[in-house]
Parts: structure tokens; sequence; C-alpha cells
């Protein structure tokens, strides 16, 4: 009985695999959506600008340019609080 479990729980997660690579891949483009969106319009180093950049929201976009998803957030934040629309999700 346990075997069958073990078997049945093996089939289960291969099975999967593939939706947590789709949505994997789907998380890091959307974060890398985001993190040109808000250096398009919120990143005003680049500019020149004189607005300092919240310190919150760079470390988001840095994370989301090194692939680390959890950066997703602090930009969706700092997004909204500039009433800027966020990318479609896809």
């Amino acid at each position: 009985m346990m075997r069958n479990m073990g078997l049945a729980s093996a089939i289960v997660a291969v099975a999967l695999m593939p939706i947590a690579a789709i949505a994997q891949s789907s998380d890091a483009g959307y974060c890398s959506a985001l993190a040109a969106k808000y250096e398009q319009y919120l990143d005003m180093s680049s500019k020149g600008g004189q607005q300092p950049q919240s310190l919150d929201a760079r470390v988001a976009v840095e994370k989301c340019k090194a692939g680390d998803t959890s950066g997703i957030s602090g930009i969706e934040k700092a997004l909204k609080a500039a009433r800027i629309d966020l990318p479609p999700r896809s």
C-alpha cells in the first residue's frame, strides 16, 4: 500500500513539473516587463531627474533583472503608486 502511494506521488510530481516550469517562465517574463516599465517611467537616475527612487523599488528591479521573480510585488507597488498601468500578465 505504501509503495503504491509513493508511486502515485511520483507520477503526480512528474505530471506537475511542466505546469510549474510554465508558471516560472511566465513570472520571469512579467518580472522583466515590470522592470522595463519601471525604468521607462520612474527611473529618474537614468534621466538625470531630481526625484529620488525608492530603494525598495530599485532592489526589486535589480532582482527581476537577475531573474529573481520575488521583485514582482515591489515593482507593482511602485508603478501603482505612480498611477502607471501594469503590463499584461501572460
